[in-house]
Formats: structure tokens, sequence, C-alpha cells
């Protein structure tokens, strides 16, 4: 099964090469004013529009706490918050914006 997630966006360019050069996400796919993005198994497309989805939370997962770490130090400024585990879901995570102040997780979860 496959799915894809659409979000609209006042800032088609900057959110995808904020992904693409970020994120390591690839182009799937450009549609006229659309472009769908892929990460591992991941789907989710921007489409230009005249106001921004920025609700929900695009989740990135990794296999360790070094790789959670390694984006942290990768988006910069758009980080929110220094990684740290987080007791309730098992999990290693931090949050950022992306340039649409989409709420963006990067984690490795810790359950064995």
């Amino acid at each position: 099964m496959s799915g894809i997630v659409f979000f609209a966006t006042e800032r088609h360019d900057a959110v995808v090469d904020f992904y693409t050069s970020i994120v390591d996400a690839e182009i799937w796919l450009e549609q006229p004013d659309c472009t769908i993005l892929q990460y591992d198994d991941f789907r989710f497309g921007f489409c230009a529009r005249d106001r921004t989805d920025n609700c929900g939370t695009l989740t990135f997962v990794y296999d360790s706490r070094e790789a959670v770490d390694a984006m942290h130090d990768r988006v910069g400024d758009a980080a929110r918050e220094e990684p740290h585990a987080n007791p309730t879901y098992d999990i290693y995570q931090f949050f950022a914006d992306d340039p649409d102040s989409r709420n963006v997780e990067f984690q490795t979860f810790e359950h064995e």
C-alpha cells in the first residue's frame, strides 16, 4: 500500500529546497504546480497556493541517535530544540520548522 500527503504552500521553491537539500528527499514527480517528494517509503507533496497548510507533523525516522543528532546539525537554526529522549514514546527526537513554519520531527525509535 502506498499514499501521498499533500500540503498547500505559499513558498513552494523554498520548501522543496529545504526537503531536498537538508532532509535529502528526492523529487519523485513534478506536476504543473505541485512537487511530490520521496524519502525512503514516505511520499509527500507541496502544491503552490495562496495559502499554507501548516497543520500536522512530517516525521522522518532514522536508525540511531547519531543520525538524529546529525540532522539537528543540518537543520541548524530551523531546529526549535535540542535532540532529547522522550520516554513516553520511547523515542529520541527533536522538532524543527520548515520554511512555511510547518512542524517537522526527526526521530529514532528506541524500543527493543
